[in-house]
């Protein structure tokens, strides 16, 4: 007497193991967003957004989604509030102590902020992608900021690699990122209208980003200010179309992604 599983079954089997993953995905957040005075002339505030997974247990995977912050210990909302009040003392303390000599002569007003956001952007087909983004001024012309972007696989509990997504050759991937570099809006303007990235790109050629993220339709790569251009650009996103990258998508993922 033979027996088999039949695809079908299978693909039931798989069918019903996401759906398992996706009902039992959760998350919370922890915010901390406080101010102080440090002199007449100066105030200081503090923002911090951290996301909490109450149901990813592996330790390997949340080292991973927190790499930024190697002191906490504890990823409970408890534990990351600990963490988070721990750093917002941190900065006050280190900017009251750097900054006792040119206090006194400070003759105008000034605002410094520091700010540091994780944002869920998108749970798909058992893949999440987080954002990072962090800003700062600590006087100066301007202030600055810059982005990380990271996908993970809730599956097998790792951050995924481009090598996870494409055998492509970096150099044909570094032409389909110039060839795509004006497919999204700059958003910047001048006295003729908007000017296109390419127009303010400081390299000759762009280097492959590890900042990437994908949908349905695209891959995409994000730069943050001066990586490529000049800082008037802001931050860059370059999307590459899956059909450019046919042939070189791994079968494990173009399936998992439903890519045609």
């Amino acid at each position: 007497i033979f027996s088999a599983c039949k695809k079908s079954n299978v693909e039931n089997s798989e069918a019903l193991d996401q759906k398992t993953i996706a009902q039992n995905f959760v998350t919370d957040s922890v915010v901390v967003n406080d101010s102080i005075k440090i002199s007449d002339s100066l105030n200081l505030k503090y923002t911090a957004k951290l996301l909490v997974f109450p149901t990813i247990k592996d330790k390997k995977l949340l080292d991973s989604i927190y790499f930024n912050n190697k002191g906490i210990k504890d990823y409970s909302r408890q534990g990351i509030q600990a963490y988070l009040e721990k750093e917002r003392d941190g900065y006050y303390y280190s900017v009251k102590n750097d900054s006792k000599d040119w206090l006194s002569g400070l003759t105008y007003s000034q605002k410094w902020y520091t700010n540091s956001l994780m944002s869920l952007k998108s749970h798909l087909n058992d893949y999440i992608h987080i954002q990072y983004m962090g800003s700062a001024y600590e006087g100066g012309a301007h202030d600055n900021y810059g982005f990380s972007e990271r996908v993970f696989d809730l599956k097998k509990n790792k951050k995924i690699e481009l090598k996870d997504i494409t055998s492509i050759p970096q150099k044909k991937l570094e032409e389909l990122l110039m060839k795509n570099l004006d497919n999204i809006h700059s958003g910047t303007t001048d006295s003729e209208g908007e000017v296109k990235n390419s127009e303010m790109l400081l390299a000759e050629m762009i280097p492959v980003t590890e900042n990437f993220y994908f949908d349905d339709k695209n891959l995409y790569f994000h730069y943050s200010p001066f990586e490529i251009a000049a800082f008037a650009a802001g931050d860059i996103v370059i999307p590459v179309p899956w059909q450019e990258l046919k042939g070189t998508l791994k079968p494990e993922f173009k399936e998992r992604m439903k890519i045609k």
